[in-house]
């Protein structure tokens, strides 16, 4: 895995949807996510680790250091309890660390070298068999569409039924009526964080950094659906800064990328040709470096 990171980072993440479900709320039926009072769509920063991590696992499946913590039918508890395994010396007390410190600092420490995830985004481990928590080096702010979005709520047929009781109810075919949530068209922009004074406490390396990088270019090419059939990625902008510390604050390397619509694009738009993406490059502060990756 490597040194830890060495420079603070910042990203800009631009990805589509087209004819899908980005990211349903469940309070809300499950319909895509919106401002209430924009109607901007909405992706939540849960949903891009989620991602995230499921291409993490396709990319490295067998890779010492890089299993998943949090994943689908994980008990956690017996997660946690590997740790103390692996020190049989420490012996686990019931929703408490250690109290020695250097034997809570080996349990947790023991969570981040092999579950890449755990010290990417960090973790809550206070269960009942506690491994501490861990304050990740890697954020993201909620994704926003570049514009309102539009939801719809199409009707769809089933052919089957689910009983044979329902198939001897229903004259003629047997066809049920269902819903399918759907925004038509929306590019969406999501900002991120990479700090290398939280990456020196977990050991996020640069090795680390480069799968991430990886995972936000590729995930979405693993993660086709039927609520999800088309969406991509199409531009990550990644701030590079040559300190731990930075070199400007986040929020004036994220105002350098602008995103508004395509002057030839007439009315809804429909594809990422209807947006033109420009970057302030005169105005990067010295001791930043730009890299696109798509």
């Amino acid at each position: 895995m490597g040194e830890p990171l060495k420079n603070r980072y910042e990203f800009v993440y631009l990805f589509e949807v087209e004819n899908g479900n980005p990211n349903g709320d469940p309070d809300a039926g499950n319909l895509p996510r919106l401002d209430p009072e924009t109607n901007h769509g909405l992706v939540t920063d849960v949903c891009l680790k989620r991602k995230v991590r499921n291409y993490v696992q396709l990319a490295e499946p067998e890779t010492t250091g890089y299993e998943i913590y949090v994943r689908e039918k994980a008990v956690l508890n017996a997660q946690n309890f590997r740790a103390y395994e692996n020190y049989p010396d420490i012996k686990p007390i019931s929703r408490k660390l250690p109290k020695k410190e250097e034997e809570a600092r080996q349990i947790t420490g023991w969570m981040c070298h092999n579950f890449f995830d755990v010290r990417t985004f960090g973790a809550v481990m206070t269960t009942e068999v506690n491994c501490g928590q861990v304050r990740g080096p890697v954020q993201f702010n909620f994704a926003r569409s570049i514009e309102p979005v539009m939801p719809m709520d199409v009707t769809i047929t089933r052919m089957a039924v689910t009983t044979e009781k329902e198939a001897e109810k229903q004259s003629g075919d047997n066809r049920t009526m269902g819903r399918k949530a759907i925004v038509p068209y929306g590019l969406y922009r999501a900002e991120g964080y990479v700090s290398a004074c939280l990456a020196d406490k977990t050991g996020f390396s640069d090795t680390d950094l480069d799968l991430l990088w990886n995972a936000l270019v590729n995930m979405f090419d693993h993660d086709h659906s039927a609520a999800r059939g088309k969406m991509n990625a199409r531009n990550l902008i990644i701030f590079k800064h040559d300190s731990k510390l930075g070199n400007a604050p986040a929020h004036k390397l994220f105002d350098l990328v602008q995103v508004e619509r395509s002057k030839e694009s007439e009315g809804p738009a429909r594809s990422y040709s209807d947006y033109q993406v420009t970057i302030n490059r005169d105005a990067i502060p010295s001791g930043v470096e730009l890299e696109e990756r798509l």
